[in-house]
């Protein structure tokens, strides 16, 4: 497997596809996830002649299950450490969900400094915070939060079946119908993970107060959530990073859920390989 070494010794696994002379695209993913979760969007832009790059968060999929370090500063040092084994310039940056925040982390802390970074992308992304606070009152009370918490410690493999074939792709909605494959599929990537990281996670994607990220990343930035987003919802992040960051551009889509770059990814792939392009 490819793995690097962080500085505080974590084994973080990644894959590295198409021409190393190609322009990167650099994939963030989601909670409790792996970069397995962007098969979709990694095959597309692979066949459109780019170099795709994803790593599995510490404690997640194939990276060390370590007992420390999960928080969204970690998950950003990780992603440069990625990025700077790779030597990745003029990369492109997009994260969902958690990986929103670790794009946004990132770019704001290490990426756009080193001048690594042409444009980023946040999907369905957790910025500024998800947590409602004398800042931020339109956010959800913890209570939400210690509700995951609970639900992960009681019985992380039924929470984990029950996420995914319910709000995550919106297949609790009136006539939608369950895709059984892409349920599998989110066990499996999340069962592969610790389950103390993901414990440990869901303070680092509810809590973070990230507004200094986004007000320090000038770098063109697509913000994209769905307006059925059950998980976290647009008017909280979306329309919120769109107001924050200095160079964005918004797109919304109705009706569609979380999870959408997986069950809308012919939808997605073309509106990120036209904001790429442009």
């Amino acid at each position: 497997m490819s793995t690097i070494t962080t500085q505080d010794g974590v084994e973080i696994f990644f894959k590295d596809w198409g021409p190393k002379d190609a322009q990167p695209i650099m994939f963030h993913h989601g909670w409790p996830l792996s970069s397995d979760d962007w098969d979709a969007q990694m095959l597309f832009f692979l066949s459109k002649g780019y170099r795709v790059v994803a790593h599995d968060r510490r404690g997640h999929g194939r990276s060390a299950q370590v007992d420390f370090g999960h928080d969204m500063a970690h998950y950003a040092a990780d992603a440069a450490a990625v990025a700077e084994h790779l030597d990745l310039r003029n990369a492109i940056h997009i994260g969902h969900s958690t990986g929103g925040g670790e794009v946004a982390a990132y770019v704001a802390r290490h990426g756009q400094p080193q001048g690594r970074v042409a444009k980023a992308v946040l999907v369905s992304a957790v910025p500024p915070i998800m947590l409602k606070t004398e800042a931020y009152p339109n956010g959800l009370p913890i209570e939400v939060f210690d509700g995951l918490r609970s639900a992960l410690a009681a019985n992380r493999a039924q929470f984990f079946r029950d996420l995914p074939a319910g709000p995550f792709y919106g297949f609790n909605r009136p006539g939608v119908e369950t895709i059984d494959g892409v349920v599998d599929n989110w066990w499996r990537q999340g069962m592969m993970g610790s389950a103390l990281a993901h414990y440990q996670g869901i303070k680092a994607f509810s809590e973070t107060d990230q507004t200094d990220d986004l007000k320090a990343i000038t770098v063109p930035t697509l913000v994209l959530h769905g307006e059925d987003d059950q998980i976290v919802p647009y008017k909280n992040a979306g329309v919120l990073q769109a107001e924050i960051l200095p160079n964005a551009t918004l797109k919304t889509y109705p009706g569609f859920s979380h999870g959408m770059l997986t069950v809308n990814a012919d939808v997605l792939n073309a509106d990120l390989l036209a904001f790429i392009q442009a």
